[in-house]
């Protein structure tokens, strides 16, 4: 017989990676836009932006495996990966913004 375990899905690493990438984002953006475009900033703001990708990339793919593999944690875990899929929108309006300044 296959026991069904409900615990709740305790992984919290995908919700401080999303805060923590939109936070510093945010901060990089803010401190561009403050600083009169100095592209200096852009310096810092590339190669950051470059390894949150992968790092966001690679935290959607073992939520996805967790979701695949985990249907009774489906919620929690589907709610975690529309929290790390929504700093897409958000990134690329700031990358939006500053090609046009």
């Amino acid at each position: 017989m296959k026991t069904i375990d409900n615990k709740p899905f305790k992984e919290k690493q995908s919700i401080e990676l999303a805060v923590g990438s939109f936070i510093i984002t945010t901060i990089l953006f803010v401190l561009y836009i403050i600083s009169n475009e100095n592209p200096n900033v852009l310096v810092i703001a590339w190669p950051f932006a470059l390894f949150a990708i992968i790092v966001n990339l690679i935290m959607f793919i073992h939520l996805a495996d967790r979701f695949i593999h985990l249907p009774q944690q489906r919620k929690e875990i589907g709610i975690k990966i529309l929290l790390l899929l929504s700093n897409i929108p958000i990134t690329s309006f700031y990358y939006l913004i500053v090609m046009k300044l």
